[in-house]
């Protein structure tokens, strides 16, 4: 079957425009009306729109949609989306509603301010209906806008709107066509989608939990987060300011050791590093690259496999696309400057101190100034003589020599192969590598 020719945003707003059964509203905040723009100016917009409203002012606003949220939240949007859709259905479900397809289309926006200090993101939402006289169904996304300018994330804004429109309306045959409607004609470098919510009929039979899975495996996101209840949740609602403990893994087969070397960690946090930052979290991190050269690539599958089997343990999960340390050491301090420790196996540092870093023009120097310039700490838990044997043998590591205590290897009784020992002595004598031991 030939691929399906890819439109580009002015054709889709006109082509919507141009269908006679598809009819709403837009409501957008703290971007413009940047949605609303493509279908006023592609022509036939009476065709499509019922109404516009921007209500930047925080008094119109509340009188609007309630007071009592914050101004760029998922609350105000789905408020926004209520109103919106009952006013809709109100004024012309009687008119237009045996041959109409209603939506609703609302977005608050937290956009780049003049100094260029906020945090740029936002919640976007559509309701909208699969055949006229249904039921409502709902898409809800939380996006991170990474342009450097506030009228290229203006654009983007639109671009994502008139996309979620049309992937309601013509790209529905399955999650992954879905999601790839959403993102033409947008990168990473752009914006990113890091919260995908569902609702409805239309959805049904789509897994929402794995599609959260794909927006990392199918680049659409730098990481996804999952609450300790396993709910998805955007990264910056959980990591926001908090003294953090990372733990990365396969976790093929997930045990009580995991939690153990979690809490254990977060135990060791100084007192006054917590009282400095919104408290103490630990996760578990999983990477959508492959950890061991030459293993597939996990599916979205596998990850929520994963994230499902550590839920059980009483920590929440980050899905990182990139597998580096240093890659998840600066994802994390968009969200908080306070101190980060990577709670590892003694494998983690003997795969990082022997992974040469060729996409760095740096090579380990800076893949190693990368990690620990983000306020970061390796907590390193040890592991049996057999273990690092089969890992160095693994890798094709020579020269590297330990000395064992009771069976097991400690990180401060490593020694790789000269000259990476001299800087490995370095980072244990800063403090960047501390040696951890297991929970009695």
């Amino acid at each position: 079957m030939p691929a399906k020719e890819k439109i580009g945003t002015h054709q889709k707003a006109l082509t919507i425009n141009l269908d006679a059964a598809v009819f709403g509203s837009f409501a957008e905040i703290g971007a413009g009306q940047e949605v609303a723009r493509w279908f006023l100016t592609v022509g036939g917009a009476s065709g499509t729109v019922a109404k516009t409203i921007s209500a930047y002012d925080k008094e119109v606003s509340d009188d609007l949609y309630g007071p009592g949220t914050r101004y760029v939240s998922r609350p105000r949007l789905e408020a926004m989306m209520e109103s919106e859709w009952k006013q809709l259905l109100a004024e012309l479900q009687a008119s237009r509603g045996a041959k109409t397809r209603f939506f609703a289309y609302v977005d608050t926006i937290s956009a780049r301010n003049f100094a260029g200090t906020n945090e740029c993101h936002g919640w976007v939402g559509l309701r909208f209906q699969h055949a006229p006289g249904g039921p409502p169904n709902d898409v809800i996304l939380h996006i991170n806008l990474q342009d450097p300018s506030n009228l290229q994330q203006q654009e983007a804004v639109g671009i994502l709107g008139v996309n979620l429109i049309y992937a309601a309306c013509h790209s529905m045959d399955s999650p992954n066509s879905f999601l790839a409607g959403l993102f033409e004609d947008l990168s990473l470098s752009r914006l990113e989608i890091d919260l995908v919510d569902l609702k409805g009929p239309a959805f049904e039979s789509w897994d929402k939990r794995q599609l959260q899975a794909s927006l990392v495996t199918s680049g659409y996101a730098e990481a996804v987060a999952f609450s300790a209840e396993g709910t998805a949740v955007p990264p910056t609602e959980l990591l926001y300011k908090k003294a953090l403990v990372l733990a990365p893994g396969l976790f093929e087969n997930v045990s009580d050791l995991h939690g153990q070397l979690i809490q254990s960690t977060l135990a060791q946090i100084p007192e006054a590093e917590l009282a400095q930052s919104k408290g103490g979290l630990g996760l578990f991190c999983l990477a959508s690259q492959p950890l061991i050269p030459g293993n597939p690539a996990p599916t979205a599958e596998h990850l929520m496999r994963h994230v499902n089997d550590l839920k059980n343990l009483g920590f929440g999960t980050l899905i990182f696309r990139a597998k580096e340390l240093y890659t998840m050491s600066a994802y994390i301090s968009r969200y908080t400057k306070s101190q980060v420790y990577f709670a590892v196996g003694l494998s983690v540092v003997v795969y990082a101190m022997h992974d040469r870093y060729n996409n760095l023009d740096g090579a380990l120097l800076e893949g190693t100034a990368r990690l620990f310039s983000q306020n970061v700490k390796l907590s390193v838990y040890p592991m049996t003589e057999v273990a690092l044997k089969e890992r160095l043998a693994a890798l094709g590591a020579s020269g590297w020599s330990y000395e064992t205590t009771k069976g097991l290897v400690y990180v401060n009784n490593l020694h790789p192969a000269e000259p990476i020992n001299f800087l490995f002595k370095y980072l244990l004598g800063c403090g960047f590598l501390v040696s951890a031991r297991p929970a009695a």
